[in-house]
């Protein structure tokens, strides 16, 4: 904030306002900071459910029958596990009568806790290859599946074919996945295998340098002998029947325990498992066969060294399958060697068959650990906002169809030919003028009220303007011939002690307030003061045009205005709950003001704290549709961000201030029973959540299904712009500035959600603000020049 300077270049204190407005931008900044916080935090949350749930585009191999010119021999016809030992591909089959159960796509909650009772019901272990975003979701399953004996492997995190990604897409795969697994059971894993592969046959030259590069980093791609297709759901017979290998050949077996409706599954998995043992097979991991080959190829060497007299050592399979560094350069500590190093023979037994496994430690343990809360407070936010979305939608729909109703009514009832306040009120009115620094807008102004076809007195009451606010209206006042024009000076106090000295000083018991930027129409008096005709009146809310509607910002400002602020005052005002009178236009009783002890300073909103003050003290504030005032509204982003900042802030200081409302009883609690709570529901709850609709939407464009969450933001944007034709329609405005209104709802209304957070962050830490002066051009001259 600049220091003023005076006309003789001598530096001048900062008023009171001038300060206030510094600490108020200085308390801001922050705020704004947090908001924008709260936003990118709930994206954040969204993007990584989305993430998690693989629901970004498809995850089908887009290409097929490729050809495997590229792949050695070796390996097409090889056992189903592949290692890359000193870089060069080694291939490992499983034993005679030796089973490796494996399962892939899981955890899945409801299907793999079943296949495990079924697993430790009959001690069989098995390999589970798993989707790293559903580890990430499901720690706990993965948990008890390591400490109940049985293997895990990586089989990427949104299960997408490995073979036609970047480098880059296939580390943060494979990286991700190990830090779930780390999150969740404390391990790592050597073992692979990629969505969509089956047997080592059916390698190609897309796929080929995957595995290569996957084994070069110490991964042990698995495939299969084996498969029972149990995902086509063929019955349980087949299933048994397919996943039996011929003769007493050994077999790696594939299974699924997720990715889609898996009951026929349980039933046959444990006819499988029986009708096996029946027949003399074993059941072991991955790591198991492996150690099976390398024991077999350590006792071929104890004989060959026994026959040559000389001792020999034995390396590949050993090395290949269970031992070496973490890959993607993860550290830890293996849990077994293949060699038995548990405490006994069990612990012995099942280190060896969950040998490929790694202890997680350092960065690799802590990162994991947090992406599992972080997976955590999606999985519970996401229900939660959904729930919360519901809600909004219900009360916004429910808003519009209350709006349309009442508001249809009130408009047939109020333009009757018969209706009437009682008899004509011609009797002279007090119009107050508050004005500080307003000398682009003060002429224009008095020059409206000259045309008056109502009796007046005109009081400006200059506070403490420094631009000559008060000479240029003597100025006008004289110009324009209007003795009854009375220029009031006070020293800078803010707007509400300027509007008490004019109420103070006004020589007739109607009041008419207005802003020293705003110009009447020559019958809006007339037409403001009718309504008092009724002994009940205490007050009357106008209705506020904006002038300045030519302009982008001014043509969204000219929408809400109608269609928010204007058919809201009919609903309250059939309602009788009227929250607020707009500062532009309002008429008052002198002697309710001064009743309820003049306009408050205890609120930025004023002009609602006075309203439900009114309420409670037992007057009914009525909306008068045909008297309307022209009004400059804010010209740039960070004009209107500060004015609707101060509106949202103050109203829900008014709410606070006046919460004893709720309980009390008559007619002067009529605001409490009805009015607070429809003004707590669709001016403050309903906006602060109502942003849920279009980060769904855009979730639904990225995650889902595009097309149909367009046709539902169509829909509607089709019935706000429905409600928007009716309003306009009802205050007889022209409808070629609905134009406006989808960008409205791409711009405009975000800045209004962010204004109302603001707003909320502000009220919740205790923050204060003062009235804030809005800078004027003056371009709303007459209200001729005005409409259109």
């Amino acid at each position: 904030m600049t220091t003023p300077t005076s006309a003789r270049g001598r530096r001048r204190a900062p008023t009171r306002i001038e300060r206030a407005a510094g600490r108020a931008a200085a308390l801001q900044k922050p705020r704004v900071i947090l908001a924008l916080l709260l936003l990118l935090a709930l994206t954040c949350v969204m993007l990584l459910d989305g993430y998690l749930r693989a629901e970004v585009g498809g995850d089908q191999r887009v290409r097929t029958g490729a050809s495997s010119s590229k792949v050695p021999d070796k390996v097409l016809d090889g056992g189903p596990i592949l290692t890359f030992r000193g870089g060069q591909a080694t291939t490992v089959s499983v034993p005679s009568k030796t089973i490796a159960l494996t399962f892939d796509d899981g955890p899945n909650p409801t299907y793999t806790p079943q296949v495990l009772k079924i697993l430790k019901q009959y001690d069989v272990p098995a390999t589970f290859f798993l989707v790293g975003s559903m580890v990430s979701r499901y720690p706990g399953i993965v948990k008890t599946m390591v400490q109940q004996g049985n293997e895990v492997g990586i089989h990427t995190f949104t299960h997408v074919d490995l073979s036609y990604q970047s480098d880059a897409r296939i580390n943060r795969e494979m990286q991700q996945t190990q830090l779930a697994l780390a999150g969740a059971a404390g391990i790592t894993t050597t073992l692979f295998r990629a969505p969509y592969s089956s047997e080592t046959d059916a390698i190609d030259n897309y796929s080929w340098p995957v595995y290569k590069k996957l084994g070069d980093e110490g991964y042990t791609s698995v495939f299969v002998d084996t498969d029972s297709d149990d995902w086509k759901k063929p019955g349980v017979s087949k299933i048994v029947k397919w996943a039996t290998p011929s003769g007493t050949k050994g077999a790696a077996v594939l299974f699924h325990d997720a990715g889609g409706e898996r009951s026929q599954t349980i039933k046959a998995l444990p006819q499988y498992i029986k009708e096996m043992k029946a027949k003399g097979y074993t059941f072991t991991t991955v790591s198991g066969v492996i150690e099976k080959r390398n024991a077999a190829s350590r006792q071929a060497a104890a004989t060959s060294s026994a026959t040559n007299g000389r001792s020999q050592t034995t390396t590949g399979l050993t090395e290949a399958g269970v031992t070496g560094t973490v890959p993607n350069g993860g550290t830890g500590t293996g849990t077994g060697t293949g060699t038995g190093t548990g405490a006994g023979a069990g612990g012995a037994a099942v280190s060896r068959l969950q040998a490929a496994h790694r202890t997680a430690t350092g960065m690799t343990l802590y990162e994991g650990k947090a992406l599992i809360v972080a997976v955590a407070i999606a999985e519970w936010a996401l229900p939660v906002l959904s729930s919360l979305l519901f809600v909004v939608g219900v009360a916004v729909m429910g808003r519009f169809g209350m709006m349309l109703l009442i508001a249809r009514r009130h408009y047939r009832q109020r333009n009757k030919r018969r209706f009437s306040w009682g008899p004509t009120v011609t009797r002279p009115v007090s119009v107050i003028v508050p004005a500080y620094n307003e000398k682009e807008c003060i002429a224009n102004t008095l020059e409206s009220l000259a045309q008056s076809t109502h009796p007046i007195e005109v009081i400006v009451v200059d506070d403490g303007s420094t631009d000559g606010t008060s000479e240029i209206a003597r100025a006008a006042a004289d110009k324009l011939g209007m003795p009854n024009v009375r220029v009031i000076r006070q020293e800078n106090a803010g707007k509400p002690a300027a509007l008490n000295n004019g109420v103070r000083n006004a020589s007739y018991d109607i009041v008419v307030m207005m802003d020293g930027d705003t110009v009447f129409e020559p019958d809006t008096v007339r037409h403001l003061v009718q309504p008092f005709a009724d002994p009940e009146v205490g007050a009357v809310a106008g209705n506020a045009k904006v002038g300045n509607r030519n302009t982008v910002i001014g043509a969204w400002q000219h929408i809400e205005y109608v269609m928010g602020f204007n058919l809201d005052r009919r609903m309250y005002d059939l309602l009788r709950c009227m929250p607020t009178i707009p500062g532009a236009i309002g008429a008052f009783r002198r002697e309710a003001v001064l009743g309820v002890g003049g306009m408050s300073e205890d609120t930025l909103a004023e002009d609602t704290d006075i309203t439900i003050a009114m309420h409670r003290a037992g007057w009914r504030v009525v909306y008068q549709e045909h008297a309307k005032a022209w009004t400059e509204a804010p010209g740039s982003l960070k004009q209107l961000w500060s004015q609707r900042y101060r509106w949202s802030y103050g109203t829900m200081q008014a709410l606070w201030k006046h919460r004893k409302s709720l309980t009390d009883k008559g007619a002067s609690g009529r605001f409490g029973r009805v009015g607070m709570p429809l003004v707590v529901l669709f001016q403050i709850v309903t906006p602060v959540f109502a942003p849920l609709i279009d980060v769904f939407t855009v979730y639904s464009m990225i995650f889902v299904d595009f097309e149909a969450a367009l046709l539902a933001w169509l829909a509607v944007l089709g019935i706000q712009l429905a409600c928007a034709a009716y309003a306009f329609r009802l205050d007889k405005e022209r409808y070629r500035y609905l134009a406006m209104m989808p960008l409205q709802q791409l711009a405009y209304r975000q800045m209004m959600y962010l204004v109302l957070i603001h707003s909320c962050i502000t009220a919740l830490t205790g923050g204060r603000l003062r009235w804030q002066k809005l800078k004027r051009t003056g371009e709303v001259g007459t209200p001729a020049g005005a409409s259109g």
